[in-house]
């Protein structure tokens, strides 16, 4: 038989080592290719992150009705009577330091005379209602100068009428802002915590009530009145 020319064997052989490197090459390229092709979440835009980062929660507004912020009532059992009849009470921590400040008031021939103080919701319906129908009030004439019922500062047990004892005609009337308790209070109410709840031209357009006060002493007295005036604001 002839023989082959060793030319012929090693281009053979040259065939055969490239059709398996050519092989190994495609059988080692096709798991790097699926490899690298993955699945990612589109990049949010400058715009996009912005937003994100800057909206917040919109507060709910505050709970009013006529101008009035509401409360809650005191619990019963930290009503204290500040009265000898038991009849006008208020929370333990107003009642001390009210029973403080009138004594030395009286002790500077003042006389500080509560006019009202604790008032349950029921109370308040007769108050806002009643006098309403009996002075021919209408409702927002009405709500200037008294709170409908659930939204009187009254509820809180921290806030109080104080009339001047010598001088009962001004009881609950702006004329009271002439006397000497009045003077007293302005000069120094604020020792003993309590604060006028309606000045002059106060942010709520509530009348102007100089006999009025709020005891303002505790963490609790502070967040009543304050946050629910800066939610209003």
């Amino acid at each position: 038989s002839p023989s082959l020319s060793p030319l012929v064997l090693v281009g053979g052989g040259l065939v055969v080592v490239l059709g398996v490197i050519t092989l190994s090459l495609a059988f080692w390229l096709r798991p790097q290719v699926q490899s690298s092709v993955t699945v990612t979440d589109p990049v949010p835009t400058p715009e996009e992150v912005t937003v994100a980062a800057t909206v917040t929660p919109t507060p709910a507004p505050p709970d009013t009705l006529l101008g009035h912020l509401s409360y809650e009532e005191a619990p019963s059992d930290d009503l204290i009577a500040i009265t000898p009849d038991q009849k006008i009470k208020l929370r333990s921590a107003a009642a001390e330091k009210f029973l403080q400040m009138q004594a030395d008031a009286q002790a500077e021939g003042i006389i500080l005379f509560p006019i009202s103080g604790f008032r349950s919701t029921s109370d308040q319906d007769k108050v806002f209602f009643n006098v309403k129908e009996q002075r021919g009030e209408v409702t927002t004439q009405r709500a200037e100068v008294s709170a409908p019922p659930g939204y009187s500062e009254h509820h809180t047990g921290y806030a109080m009428d104080i009339g001047d004892g010598s001088v009962p005609a001004t009881h609950l009337q702006h004329s009271f802002a002439d006397t000497p308790a009045f003077r007293w209070l302005q000069a120094n109410a604020a020792r003993y915590s309590f604060e006028i709840s309606f000045p002059k031209d106060n942010s709520q357009g509530i009348s102007y009530e100089p006999w009025h006060w709020r005891y303002v002493g505790n963490s609790d007295s502070l967040e009543t009145f304050y946050r629910a005036r800066n939610l209003n604001e």
